[in-house]
């Protein structure tokens, strides 16, 4: 396989595992925000691991496809090391995801509290207001004066 060759079938995947996601970020979308988050990880790790194919190489694969052709062909010479890129980037995803979660957390909370704030403040504004009686109409004005308006023909033509 010439690099070329290599660099092509690296942008062919990129694209179907593009495809992929988009279909997994559609499924997953009606799913409880606490569950959807790390499932669209956990599937972007997924397809976007890579391993190597070969030690005495660099050339690579992506690590889902190599697990999925060694349990196929029952051959085991690279499953255990792409099984464990898959879990050990899986790991850090998942700690990073955390992190960002626990820190989220709070200000949403935060934002939520207000939000009910400001909507109890509202409703109670809008109670007031509708428990004032209604305010004399104050007394008609005379009709402002109206601008001359221009002739029906706005445009001059020259003559010829």
């Amino acid at each position: 396989m010439t690099e070329h060759d290599y660099f092509i079938a690296w942008c062919i995947y990129a694209v179907a595992a593009l495809g992929c996601l988009l279909v997994w970020f559609r499924l997953t979308g009606w799913l409880w925000r606490w569950l959807r988050e790390p499932l669209r990880l956990l599937a972007t790790v997924a397809v976007c691991t890579p391993t190597a194919v070969d030690s005495s190489s660099a050339k690579l694969a992506p690590a889902l496809a190599v697990v999925a052709l060694d349990v196929l062909f029952k051959d085991t010479s690279h499953i255990w090391q792409a099984a464990s890129e898959l879990a050990m980037y899986s790991v850090i995803a998942m700690a990073v995801y955390l992190v960002f979660a626990l820190i989220r957390w709070p200000l949403e909370r935060a934002a939520r509290t207000r939000r009910a704030e400001r909507e109890a403040r509202e409703q109670a504004l809008a109670k007031a207001e509708a428990d004032q009686p209604p305010a004399q109409a104050p007394a008609p004005r005379a009709p402002e004066p109206q601008p001359p308006q221009p002739s029906v023909r706005g445009r001059i033509e020259p003559r010829l």
